[in-house]
């Protein structure tokens, strides 16, 4: 079996390839992507994934790479939402179930669709991270169901602290997400 490095190295090489950012070869597919690891590789991920972007930051690129951390960006609306300050507020005085579910009720893939929206104009690459961090407010598996309305030829590649066997993904390699069967893994 390939180990994480390995798999690591494989990556940019993937991205360079033209049927990548073309999305051919895929059966007409949309052009979603996991790389699924171990979650005590996190820290490493996230360190080769600057890396990634360092290596196609240049004028002249032909992958514009738009990093979309599904944790800052959840934060993010709740400052634009006035609520971030209510949040901890909220769980100091009606518990961790109450906030779960205000928080499970507010971060509707949406609103996170529509960030993306703003941001997408020039990049023709989305990297979607933070996968781990933002659980349980937001399940990647909605996240992704939703950006395929959205997004028509534009390469997603998921960073995914856990496994995707091509049918399911499961988090931490220990909770299972619903069933999402439309991406490819990006290196076996």
């Amino acid at each position: 079996m390939v180990n994480f490095n390995e798999r690591l190295d494989k990556i940019i090489p993937k991205l360079k390839e033209d049927k990548f950012i073309e999305g051919r070869g895929l059966g007409n597919e949309i052009s979603f992507y996991v790389f699924d690891y171990e979650p005590v590789h996190e820290l490493e991920m996230r360190d080769y994934i600057q890396h990634i972007k360092k290596e196609f930051d240049y004028d002249g690129s032909t992958r514009q790479i738009l990093e979309v951390d599904l944790y800052k960006t959840l934060l993010e609306i709740t400052k634009e939402k006035r609520i971030y300050e209510r949040i901890f507020q909220m769980e100091q005085r009606q518990g961790k179930e109450a906030l779960f579910k205000a928080m499970t009720t507010f971060a509707k893939p949406e609103i996170f669709l529509n960030k993306i929206k703003e941001k997408l104009e020039g990049h023709n690459v989305i990297f979607l991270t933070g996968v781990g961090k933002v659980y349980p407010f937001v399940r990647s598996h909605n996240i992704l169901n939703n950006l395929q309305e959205i997004l028509d030829k534009t390469p997603v590649v998921m960073f995914f602290p856990g496994q995707y066997d091509g049918q399911s993904l499961q988090l931490f390699s220990k909770f299972k997400d619903d069933n999402y069967y439309r991406a490819f893994r990006l290196i076996d």
